[in-house]
């Protein structure tokens, strides 16, 4: 068995925690959010071969309950997939609540739970290839793994690595099940192996973050900028630019051919003129975000997401223009642009409809014929590899 999309394992009193980044990274965690983003295991699969016609999973799940609310967030589902194909969705098991005055802060209380068991049974017989995807947006220990007959390694699958590095709108908590992700759905629809860095609220050009991304093994590479630098109103026009330069540079150095897509913010229209920082209206029926900036402060320095789009395709083409041929600009509009904002409930995350809209998109638009990520052939048989 394997468990891949995590890059950390960490061993707790009731079993394994999958992480999605190194543990040499924790040192240089900003805040107790990023500690709890990088367990939310978003993209996070067991996977296994066997001819089992049940199998059964056992977790421990944390949800978080914010102050003022009367409700846990949910728990979500763990998705099978059999050979490729989707095949069924269990909800996860009810286990710790953590008591939160907000997102960004320590648990006041741990209401402990106990770890409990997603069932799937009525499997097809034969050997198939298996993978139990976690919810992507809860804390899950691994605590055992059970089947009717033995669970063997994975077959090596030939797809191209594909990193992806994105906010909370590619870490999609609201999506219907962690593989409808649209990074999971766009992976799934062009047969690439994917690795969601999707860090919700901490898509900020860290450092750690490139260090990672140079590091591991990769085909493709893809990184979705900008939104989480407006929301916390973390650089000016001036800072901003050379932080993109240094995370591309950073990257670079591990992998100076990889196809690197550089993907901007979609549509939001509460901060496409207006700079940060955002913060929630709880007064309104359904939370929104608002902006706290003001336009008349874009012309010293402060970012809006147009200003960062223009930013973001003025680096890209210069960097391209210097000799860096596999270097992409995709307009993040594309995947999710004006028309969709419907699709915004809380006017900046997509719905789950918008998250399926994005990942196919996102297919088309980066795995499709012309597209940056599109398989190039050479004169002879055979894709041609960028390793």
């Amino acid at each position: 068995m394997e468990i891949r999309g995590a890059l950390d394992l960490e061993r707790t009193r009731a079993g394994l925690l999958p992480r999605r980044l190194p543990a040499w990274t924790r040192s240089q965690y900003p805040d107790v959010f990023m500690d709890e983003t990088t367990a939310l295991p978003s993209g996070v699969r067991l996977v296994f071969r066997t001819a089992a016609r049940v199998v059964e999973l056992e977790l421990l799940t944390s949800v978080w309950q914010l102050a003022g609310t009367f409700e846990p967030l949910p728990a979500g589902v763990v998705d099978l997939v059999l050979d490729g194909r989707r095949a069924g969705s269990a909800p996860a098991p009810p286990g710790d609540v953590l008591h939160k005055p907000d997102l960004f802060a320590e648990p006041s209380r741990r209401e402990a739970g106990a770890p409990g068991r997603v069932r799937f049974d009525g499997l097809p017989g034969g050997e198939k290839d298996v993978e139990l995807w976690l919810p992507q947006q809860t804390r899950t220990e691994l605590v055992g793994l059970w089947a009717d007959a033995e669970v063997l390694p994975p077959r090596p699958t030939g797809r191209r690595r594909w990193i992806h590095h994105g906010s909370s709108i590619s870490h999609c908590a609201a999506a219907e099940s962690p593989t409808a992700t649209w990074p999971a759905l766009a992976a799934a629809l062009a047969g690439a192996e994917l690795l969601n860095l999707g860090l919700g609220g901490n898509a900020m050009l860290d450092p750690y973050v490139a260090r990672t991304i140079r590091d591991l093994p990769a085909d493709l590479i893809s990184l979705k900028l900008g939104i989480n630098i407006v929301n916390r109103d973390a650089f000016r026009l001036r800072s901003f630019g050379p932080a993109v330069h240094g995370f591309l540079d950073t990257v670079r150095d591990g992998h100076p051919d990889v196809p690197l897509l550089v993907v901007s913010p979609i549509s939001c229209p509460v901060v496409e003129t207006t700079p940060g920082p955002t913060a929630p209206d709880l007064s309104a029926a359904v939370p929104r975000v608002v902006a706290l900036g003001s336009p008349a402060d874009v012309p010293g320095g402060a970012l809006t997401l147009t200003v960062i789009r223009a930013e973001l395709a003025r680096i890209v083409a210069a960097r391209a223009a210097c000799g860096d041929p596999n270097l992409h600009y995709l307009d993040g509009r594309r995947l999710f642009g004006p028309g969709d904002v419907a699709d915004l409930p809380d006017d900046l995350h997509p719905n789950a409809a918008g998250y399926r809209r994005m990942g196919r998109r996102f297919a088309a638009l980066a795995f499709g014929p012309g597209g940056p990520f599109a398989e190039r052939r050479r004169s002879g048989p055979g894709p041609v590899s960028p390793r």
